[in-house]
């Protein structure tokens, strides 16, 4: 009788001699040690000497059931008396600590290759989440609402620029905020999280309030493009980092509920900003955004936590041999194409709202990316809860898929009609809808399906 591990699937498989299946039994939590004796495994426990007889009995007669449904460490050996040919199951409890319950415990074990055990929930757990979601809510809240700034620019302080000319501020931000990443996950690893969300509140609030004194072209690209880009990234990289840190079975319903604060950031700033513009003036309309940014950042840095101890002797510099692995390098590659397509629409569909001239275009510009963001708050967390339960790449492929079939079959055909035909404002209405909702999953799923690929402290 032998105790293994049988492929990823946690739980100690006994076999007796002739190699067959007897019961499966959860592993016991770290605390518990098996104590070997004679060539026997077995836990001993402090019981009364009829209690020592009672807790041996047969396998045959405890049962396949009667061993799987409880967490409990037994060990099998031949009791004198019974033959050499019964084995018998020992439930054995001294060294059992007093947090086992009946049933399978609550933490869970990751793959074959990474021993890590995962809370899977807890009050430190979803803390973390709440942080990450407040980070969320700040960092890509602002960057969902890209195309409030992008519309109000291009006919105020930078009304002589193209649009393009334009677009490449927030270009810039956005290459950044995930371009950072590649430096700022050794740092995580190394570091943990605190320090670099601390780091990165500074760095982005700063943008924010040094944007509302902003009038030329290239303050715009230093504020908005290279300091808000790296704020953000020194923001969401850990904020979602920390997450894996708790969850395995979990991580794509723990992530997508965090990545709704993004999309809610979505739909509240840019319906304020609408609100504040014309009352208090583009600076401290900026600045009121700046504050709020502030509190919901001192939250993050509050609660956002890493629960794996640091990697010892660990590099802060990128490790580009992760990319030897075929499968690592197709998904970065498809990811970096994923992007620039995902985030055409987000920026510029304000943009050709207004340009287009439809009825009350200017209010339906901020109308249109808060709808936009409606959707994606549903698809950040339905997308990443069901990728647990059908995999986490099929649920990323099926979305990208609704996000090409939206764009074709509705926007397309919005901008193809005249601006004055009926049907085009509810076409667009109901793109940024679905679009929102299939193009929330990026930031929920891309994270777990990299994490897939590798192990947690590189996660």
């Amino acid at each position: 009788m032998s105790t293994e591990f049988n492929g990823s699937t946690p739980g100690l498989i006994l076999r007796d001699s002739s190699s067959a299946l007897v019961g499966g039994v959860e592993p016991p939590p770290p605390q518990a040690h098996l104590s070997d004796s004679n060539s026997s495994s077995s836990l001993k426990t402090s019981v009364s000497e009829k209690d020592e007889k009672e807790a041996w009995m047969p396998l045959d007669e405890l049962g396949r059931d009667g061993v799987s449904g409880r967490d409990i460490p037994i060990s099998s050996e031949k009791q004198e008396g019974r033959g050499n040919d019964t084995p018998v199951a020992r439930l054995d409890l001294e060294h059992q600590d007093s947090s086992w319950q009946a049933g399978p415990p609550a933490a869970s074990l990751c793959g074959a290759g990474d021993a890590t055990v995962y809370p899977e929930g807890g009050l430190q757990a979803w803390l973390v989440v709440l942080g990450s979601f407040c980070g969320m809510l700040s960092s890509f809240g602002f960057m969902n609402s890209i195309g409030v700034f992008q519309g109000y620019l291009s006919t105020h302080q930078l009304k002589d620029y193209s649009e393009g000319t334009i677009g490449w501020i927030f270009s810039v931000y956005v290459f950044l905020a995930f371009f950072g990443g590649l430096q700022i996950g050794p740092v995580f690893d190394a570091k943990g999280p605190f320090w670099l969300i601390l780091a990165g509140s500074i760095v982005f609030t700063l943008s924010i309030f040094l944007m509302s004194i902003c009038t030329q072209y290239w303050h715009f690209m230093l504020v908005i493009g290279i300091l808000g880009g790296t704020g953000t990234s020194l923001i969401f990289t850990p904020s979602i980092g920390a997450i894996g840190h708790f969850f395995h079975a979990k991580r794509g319903s723990a992530t997508g509920l965090a990545a709704t604060g993004g999309s809610l950031g979505g739909i509240i700033f840019p319906l304020m900003l609408q609100s504040l513009f014309p009352k208090v003036g583009f600076a401290w309309a900026v600045r009121i955004l700046a504050f709020i940014v502030a509190s919901l950042c001192l939250i993050a840095i509050s609660l956002v936590r890493s629960r794996l101890p640091p990697k010892a002797n660990s590099s802060i510099l990128p490790d580009f041999t992760i990319l030897r692995d075929p499968a690592f390098a197709l998904v970065t590659a498809g990811v970096f194409c994923m992007e620039w397509g995902l985030f055409i629409p987000v920026t510029f569909l304000g943009t050709y709202v207004l340009e287009s001239e439809m009825p009350d275009s200017a209010a339906f510009t901020y109308q249109v990316l808060a709808i936009l963001n409606a959707g994606s708050c549903l698809g950040r967390y339905l997308p990443g809860l069901f990728a647990d339960r059908i995999g986490r790449f099929n649920a990323m492929i099926c979305a990208l898929f609704l996000c090409t079939l939206t764009t074709s079959s509705l926007w397309l055909p919005a901008c193809l009609l005249s601006t004055a035909h009926p049907a085009a404002k509810p076409l667009t209405i109901l793109y940024a809808l679905l679009f929102g909702f299939a193009s929330g999953s990026n930031i929920s799923l891309t994270p777990v399906c990299v994490g897939q690929l590798c192990a947690t402290e590189e996660y």
